[in-house]
């Protein structure tokens, strides 16, 4: 079914700025998928635009740079699935979405007494909800926001900086992958 879906937006997945996007978005979450191989216990977060993407946590640049690299090689020899990763914020979107569709559904025309003898049941559809949404965002994933075929896309640069951030226990490490493709 998304399959399908995606061919019919292959309009909009084809501009390029879109296309250029969902390539970074790709590589930015096989480059995840190698620094987790790598590093136990990785906390990392990303985020990608046209123009490349960037990590959000402590790793070595070295570590980033070898893991964007064996990325880049690794999806033009065919491994697109790395483009696909469980903790994609598409992911947490599609939960969020589908689980609050579920609840207005199922309180829709409750009184108030009935709202609270409703609970319990949609509650447990709320919680099936969860676990089929997680299927439902890894597809939205691999058909519409990333792309695991990075064709001509190549990296330009790679920078670390710090900031402060509040609430954080001292500075905050985040690496600018920067990229070029059509």
């Amino acid at each position: 079914m998304f399959e399908q879906l995606a061919v019919m937006a292959r309009p909009v997945l084809d501009l390029p700025v879109v296309r250029r996007t969902r390539r970074n978005h790709g590589l930015e979450h096989a480059t995840i998928h190698i620094l987790a191989s790598r590093i136990k216990g990785l906390q990392m977060a990303g985020r990608s635009t046209d123009s490349g993407f960037v990590l959000i946590g402590e790793a070595p640049t070295e570590q980033i740079e070898a893991s964007v690299n064996e990325a880049l090689r690794r999806m033009r020899g065919g491994e697109h699935n790395l483009a696909v990763h469980p903790n994609c914020g598409t992911n947490l979107v599609t939960t969020g979405f589908m689980t609050s569709v579920v609840g207005l559904a199922g309180m829709t025309g409750a009184s108030r007494k009935d709202t609270f003898n409703r609970l319990p049941g949609v509650m447990v559809l709320m919680m099936f909800t969860v676990l089929f949404s997680q299927p439902v965002g890894m597809a939205l994933q691999k058909h519409f926001t990333t792309d695991g075929d990075p064709a001509d896309l190549e990296i330009v640069s790679i920078t670390r900086s710090n900031f402060n951030m509040p609430l954080a226990n001292g500075p905050v490490t985040m690496h600018r992958v920067v990229t070029r493709s059509s």
